[in-house]
Parts: C-alpha cells; sequence; structure tokens
C-alpha cells in the first residue's frame, strides 16, 4: 500500500524500476537455495503448530476465567472477561522454520496481574499435556515464559489491559490501549504493534518475506543473529529488508538481497533506519528521540521500530558486535555480487561462520547448577549480561575486539564426588566423566548431576610493539571480576546452588562440542605461521578507541571460581585484524557499488531521518 507521497517509507524509493531479467533468475535459484537450506517447516509442523496454539488460547481463556471467579466475579463476567492470544516474530512475519519458536503474546484483562501470569498460569503450563521445559524469567526487560509444548518451542509474553474484558475480534493496532499502561506491558505489547505495522508499510509482503527468510539464513549462519549479545535480532533485521524494500517497490527477492547488503554496508551510522516518521502521542510513554534521552543518544545502530511509541531495537549493539557485523555486512555484497555476475552460487552465503577458529585465546563463561530447571533460569540470566562483560572488556588496554559468541553450550556432567563437582564447575571435566552414565554415580555419596552452560567469547588482541622482548600481560582482572558481581547481583542467586566461572583458555584448548561434525580444531601450539596471524591488529585503519586506565593495580580475587588474568602471553604471529574487521577504508579493497543510475546516498544521507 502506498501512503499520500504515493510512496513508503521516509524518502522516496531509489528506483521504481522493475527487476532484470538476471535479477528474476538470480530469485529463482535463491529460493531453490533456501530450500535445499531446510528453512520452510514441513506441512506436518505446520498444522501441529495450529493444534498447539488453538490449546494455548483455551488454557489462557481459563486462566483468565480461573481467576474471575476467585476474585468474586459472576460466572457469566468472568467468562466475558475472555482472554487472547496473539502471535508476533517470525511466526507472524511468515518466515519461520523447521524448529522455530512461536512468540506469542497473552492479552489479558485488567483483573489479572502479572504476578499471577508468573504464580498461576506458569504452574497451569507445566500441568499441560506435552509441556516441558517451562521455564518463567519475571525480571527480563520484557518479562517472559519459554516452554515446548508437543515439540513446538513458545515464548509467552503478557499485556495487561485496563479493559475488563478481551473480546476476540480486539485489534491492538489502537493507540488508546497503552494508556495507563506500566512500561512492561507496553513493550509486551510492542512485539504485536511493530509486526503488523512492519507488514503494513512493504509494498510487497512475499517479496518481504523471501528476502527475510534469506537474510535471516545468512545472518543465523554467520553467528550476527542475537539481539541479548549485542547483534541484532529478528525485528532489526526485519526492519533493515522492509526498507530496502521500500527503496526498491519493484525488485525481486534476488534484486533486495544484492541492494541489501550494498546498502547496510555504507549506512551512515548513527543515522537511523526508519520505516515511517516517528510520531509523537498523547500517551505518556517514552519515544525514541536522542536529543531529549541521552541514553538515545548512545545508541551505535539505531534501527527504529515503527509503531508507537518508537523504540530502538539495537540499544545492546556494542563497539565490538558493530565492527564484526559491518564486516560480514561487506564480505556478503561482495559474495552477492559474484552470484549476480553467475562466477558462484548461493550456498556461498550461506557458509558456516568460523569463529572458533578465529581467535587464539578466547573467554570461557560458564554458568552451573545441580538442578536442571534452575540451570535454564540461571544460565538464562547470566547470557543476559555477557553483554555487559564484552562492554567492560572494549576498554582493556591491549584488546582490540571482544567478540561474543551467540549461543551457549550445554552439558549434564554426572559426577561421583564433590572434587568432580567443582572440577566440572570450573569447566574441568575429564574423559571419565564425559563417558559415565546417571547409573553409574548411583549411591554415590557426595556426587551428582551437574547441569553446565558455557558461553564463548573470543579475544581480538594487539600485536606487540615491535622491537619489544619478553612477555606481555592483558589485565582483564577489572571487567571479569565486575562481571562475577553483576551476575551475583541477581536476587535469586544462591551460592551454594549456582555456579560461575571466567576464564580464559587457548583455541587449541576449545572442547570438542563447540565443533561441528566434520570440522578440525585448530592446533596452533603446533605450527605457526612465519608473519600476521589471528589474534590482533596491526592495521592503522582500526578505530581509535577512547580507553580507560586498566585495574593492574587490583589484586585478583582470592577465589578459585575465576581466573581474573590472562597473563605472560608470549609474543605471538598475529593476524592483522584490519584484514578480519573494518577494512572499509582500505584503497586496495573495491567498495560494493548499485547498478549505475542509483543513488545510495538516498537511503544513507540525512534526508532519512527527517
Amino acid at each position: 500500500m502506498a501512503t499520500d507521497k504515493g510512496y513508503l517509507g521516509v524518502t522516496p524509493p531509489i528506483s521504481q524500476s522493475e527487476s532484470s531479467e538476471r535479477e528474476k533468475e538470480v530469485t529463482v535459484t535463491l529460493m531453490a537455495e533456501l530450500r535445499r537450506q531446510n528453512t520452510f517447516e514441513s506441512e506436518d509442523e505446520a498444522k501441529m503448530r495450529e493444534l498447539v496454539l488453538g490449546r494455548v488460547a483455551a488454557l489462557v481463556k481459563k486462566f483468565v476465567y480461573d481467576l474471575g471467579i476467585a476474585r468474586g466475579l459472576s460466572d457469566t463476567a468472568a467468562r466475558a472477561a475472555g482472554g487472547k492470544i496473539y502471535t508476533f516474530g517470525s511466526y507472524r512475519l511468515g518466515v519461520h522454520g523447521p524448529g522455530s519458536d512461536i512468540d506469542t503474546l497473552c492479552v489479558v484483562p485488567k483483573h489479572v496481574t502479572r504476578e499471577d501470569f508468573f504464580e498461576i498460569f506458569e504452574p497451569m503450563l507445566r500441568d499441560m499435556d506435552g509441556a516441558t521445559e517451562v521455564s518463567g524469567v519475571p525480571e527480563a526487560y520484557v518479562p517472559i515464559i519459554k516452554t515446548k509444548i508437543s515439540g513446538i518451542p513458545l515464548d509467552f509474553l503478557m499485556a495487561r489491559l485496563t479493559l475488563s474484558s478481551i473480546p476476540d475480534d480486539l485489534s491492538l493496532q489502537d493507540d488508546n490501549l497503552l494508556r495507563n499502561l506500566d512500561e512492561r506491558c507496553v513493550r509486551s505489547l510492542g512485539g504485536c504493534r511493530v509486526q503488523e505495522e512492519i507488514l503494513r508499510l512493504v509494498p510487497n509482503v512475499q517479496v518481504f518475506r523471501d528476502s527475510l527468510r534469506c537474510i535471516k539464513l545468512w545472518a543465523q549462519r554467520r553467528a550476527i543473529y542475537s539481539n541479548v549479545n549485542g547483534f541484532l535480532g529478528g525485528v532489526a533485521w526485519a526492519i533493515l529488508v522492509a526498507r530496502i524494500c521500500q527503496l526498491y517497490p519493484n525488485a525481486t527477492a534476488g534484486a533486495i538481497v544484492s541492494r541489501f547488503f550494498i546498502i547496510m554496508y555504507q549506512w551512515s551510522w548513527p543515522q537511523p533506519v526508519l520505516l515511517k516518521q516517528i510520531e509523537d502521542g498523547p500517551l505518556q510513554v517514552r519515544v525514541w528521540n536522542p536529543k531529549l534521552y541521552p541514553a538515545d543518544r548512545t545508541h551505535r545502530m539505531p534501527i527504529i521500530t515503527p509503531a508507537y511509541p518508537a523504540m530502538c531495537s539495537t540499544h545492546n549493539v556494542t563497539e565490538s558486535t558493530q565492527m564484526i557485523m559491518t564486516e560480514e555486512l561487506k564480505k556478503a555484497s561482495e559474495i552477492v555480487d559474484r552470484v549476480m555476475i553467475g562466477s558462484t552460487s548461493w550456498s556461498e552465503l550461506f557458509a558456516k561462520h568460523d569463529f572458533f577458529h578465529k581467535y587464539r585465546y578466547y573467554l570461557q563463561v560458564i554458568a552451573s547448577t545441580g538442578d536442571p530447571d534452575l540451570q535454564i533460569k540461571w544460565s538464562g540470566t547470566v547470557e543476559s549480561r555477557i553483554r555487559q562483560l564484552v562492554m567492560k572488556l572494549e576498554y582493556v588496554d591491549s584488546l582490540i575486539l571482544a567478540h561474543p559468541f551467540i549461543k551457549g553450550f550445554e552439558q549434564t556432567s554426572y559426577c561421583a564426588s564433590p572434587d568432580e563437582i567443582r572440577a566440572v564447575a570450573q569447566g574441568e571435566i575429564s574423559e571419565t566423566i564425559k563417558k559415565r552414565k546417571p547409573e553409574d554415580i548411583e549411591g554415590k555419596e557426595g556426587g551428582g548431576p551437574v547441569y553446565s552452560t558455557t558461553f564463548y567469547i573470543g579475544l581480538a588482541i594487539e600485536p606487540k610493539p615491535a622491537g619489544t622482548t619478553g612477555p606481555r600481560r592483558l589485565d582483564i582482572s577489572y571487567p571479569t571480576t565486575e562481571f562475577v558481581k553483576l551476575v551475583k547481583m541477581w536476587e535469586k542467586y544462591e551460592e551454594p546452588r549456582m555456579g560461575i566461572v571466567v576464564r580464559h583458555i587457548k583455541s587449541a584448548a576449545l572442547p570438542d562440542n563447540v565443533f561441528g561434525p566434520g570440522e578440525r580444531q585448530p592446533k596452533h601450539a603446533q605450527k605457526r605461521a612465519k608473519g600476521p596471524s589471528k589474534s590482533g591488529n596491526t592495521s592503522p585503519d582500526m578505530p581509535n578507541k577512547k580507553r580507560r586506565a586498566s585495574h593492574t593495580e587490583q589484586e585478583p580475587p582470592k577465589t578459585a571460581e575465576i581466573v581474573p588474568s590472562i597473563s605472560t602471553i608470549p609474543g605471538l604471529p598475529l593476524t592483522p585484524m584490519s584484514e578480519v574487521y573494518n577494512n572499509k577504508d582500505r584503497p586496495d579493497i573495491k567498495a560494493p557499488e548499485l547498478p549505475f543510475g542509483e543513488n545510495v546516498s538516498i537511503a544513507t544521507g540525512t534526508v532519512g531521518a527527517q
């Protein structure tokens, strides 16, 4: 749909021409590749999702009804109170794949509280036939309950409206529904409202879906699809693709994908990406405004949601993750350029990341407990704070970049003694423990299972200055100690039941479970190349970073739970990080270009923010 201006978006389109024959051809091959990559769910799974959503809808109505009766409503009023579910995320956008979760919003009337959602609805989910892994996180930025029902993963949010009943035909697009809601409810409603606006603001929904399916798969394969870890989440990627669709309203998916990488690689951050003008409203809710709010001015890659109240979907992006994403966009633009001229295929775009081969040193963040349900909550809490550790590491002298991996690695170890439990919590899992089965520890006093989740951060380290000799020391005691303090501030933290360890390891010591079948574990210790290699940067092209003083004077904590510093790092043969990141300005590398006559400044210039 077009607006009164005759176009969608905050600027006119770059081109309204239809795609060329070649662009139509590569669109056909793109869709074939996406099918080969198994990005579409089966018909049976689609039917199961519909059945599960039907059961959940009935459970929400029962939840609202039971609470109504308990709070003195008549049977008629309690039944009329309703309760309704709305889907959002990849499922609502139509780009979900096999095994994808369904983001589900439970909208309830005013007699239901947020406490009820976790104290009553969560146990109802646990009792539901086929429900597993039910875990509520009420203290999250957007409070959530995660579960699986009949094998289908679901994430539940709740919004409590100031209405006595929730009719089945209620539309969430009415801004007045936000009146008198707390910020958590506004955020919960935002997901559904944003999805509907995105779909309304693209000129061709099917082209948008096909293009987004490609970009989503690429971002996942390159390990840059994770809002919680400082990369872009599903909403942000969707907004970026929608913006390119607005700029090329008559293009095919292959053409959209090609323009996507070229334009987004060259985007003039922190110029915001907008799908429509930011709207003020009559409600007392905060709208993204860097002129008014200092916190909004700190956003490095602002991608603004189109539904009122406008928010930044990328406030988690750090200096390191921005550098990583920029380089991945650059690489992708070069690959797609070759696809367009027929010198390579789409499969190259979806090649797996090389995170566990890229660096010489890594940090392991290990969260552990002895209870599987508690572990889900504890590991989720630790993961939500990894970004804070990355930001602190960015200030460490001689550390160019801290690269967080987008997911943790779960492991269950069966320990026969307290000493083994302590060792596993420290990340030391012997071959004996790895091979052990549950029945092997039956009757062992002091033993038991340990559930652990390990997160990884790759460390890009500056090389030694020319002419220097002797070992170097990279002191990360301050950021790691502060991070451990931060996660222990969780209100439900219990020292005897929960473990948190931060330690560094060399790439050669990475465990087997981080590598896929057939991947060869790097063996740096055996051979070192002469000249530049993996862990640092020798290029003057790297951005100058404002660094605070390292806290080298602080004594490492006298505790076995954290290795506070990487010490005695010898002189290493290091890869210039400009060859890995931020080679945007190198004169020997040709920048990607749009076809003749298309002006990228329309999309990336200041006009886009008006």
